[in-house]
């Protein structure tokens, strides 16, 4: 793993001045991860300042991947912090690493109005308004042509091998979507997926499939995320059928899409060193809607993570601010 101090922060930060209330000596030294994704990438970077220059904490970031990254935190104790962690990947190992004390949450929501599902552009929500809900627009496939059978409504899914995928297919056989006269577009890659949706929303074109937030493509181009009617339908018809291949989903009932969960985790001794950072961690949340505008940023001036902390910090002290005192505001914005 990479690791990356950043000690220039630090020193104008202990040459600002700190308060009783967040003296250097409250904030000890601490590793923070960098996932491998740009979302996390600018998370990171932007506790480092703050906690740095606001706090006067010795901050190393770490940079891995999801999967590593919890490997190191469980078996050895670092990094410290994973800002952006998302349990589904690790969720039975990281239940057992909380239940045995190596591990905990300290903010169960980070980033507010995630959102996976199914969505449209902006300028079909505007001129439907009335198809409000997946289960309302499933009843119009004409509004959708198929581009090789127009007769048939398109549904754009994931690449095959995405768990997404077969999540997809079973939605839209408890749906009845076939038999309405819609029909499965696989776009071969992350790349198709991207391409059919931005080629529709930059002609003023009809796209319904599924995507995620926060991610650049929702941020540029507004997407709608529709609800569904159906209620969620329960672990088991979730977890023991939507999720899995089709021949082992038999019955698959209409539900709402499992709600997407992240979460910053810590080790156990970070509550030990943290000091101030600890309730930091607690309160800081970045909106979806920031995050997707900054990923729109780092994808149009490939901006790194450690450049789109400081545009955010900049650019959105309505929210930063709100995590953290005014003196360490203060002193944040002394050192930008």
């Amino acid at each position: 793993m990479n690791v990356r101090m950043l000690g220039a922060i630090s020193a104008i930060a202990l040459s600002t001045g700190f308060s009783t209330t967040a003296s250097a000596a409250e904030c000890g030294s601490f590793s923070i991860a960098e996932m491998n994704w740009a979302s996390a990438e600018m998370m990171a970077n932007v506790d480092a300042i703050i906690l740095e220059a606001g706090y006067g904490c010795d901050v190393t970031l770490v940079q891995g991947a999801n999967l590593t990254i919890f490997a190191s935190m469980n078996e050895r104790g670092q990094p410290h912090v994973a800002p952006e962690l998302w349990p589904n990947s690790v969720q039975i190992p990281l239940d057992a690493a909380k239940a045995e004390g190596r591990m905990l949450a300290l903010n169960d929501g980070p980033i507010t109005g995630l959102g996976e599902g199914w969505w449209v552009t902006p300028d079909f929500h505007a001129e439907y308004p009335e198809l409000d809900t997946v289960e309302k627009l499933v009843q119009r496939p004409d509004l959708f042509p198929h581009p090789e059978d127009p007769s048939m409504g398109a549904f754009h899914s994931c690449p095959s091998g995405w768990v997404c995928q077969m999540i997809n297919a079973n939605l839209f056989r408890a749906l009845g979507m076939d038999e309405l006269g819609w029909r499965l577009i696989d776009p071969g890659s992350a790349a198709g997926l991207d391409a059919s949706m931005a080629r529709a929303a930059e002609r003023g074109e009809p796209w319904f499939g599924y995507y995620w937030s926060p991610t650049a493509m929702i941020g540029r181009y507004d997407m709608v995320l529709l609800p569904f009617e159906a209620e969620w339908a329960g672990d088991d018809n979730w977890f023991n059928c939507i999720m899995l291949p089709m021949d082992e989903c038999v019955d698959p009932q209409p539900s709402a899409w499992s709600m997407p969960e992240v979460e910053t985790v810590v080790t156990t001794r970070f509550l030990e060193i943290g000091g101030p950072a600890i309730d930091y961690f607690r309160s800081r949340k970045f909106p979806s809607e920031t995050i997707n505008a900054l990923l729109v940023y780092m994808n149009e001036f490939q901006a790194t993570g450690e450049d789109a902390a400081y545009h955010f910090l900049l650019n959105h002290e309505d929210v930063w601010t709100r995590w953290v005192p005014a003196d360490v505001a203060d002193r944040v914005r002394a050192a930008l």
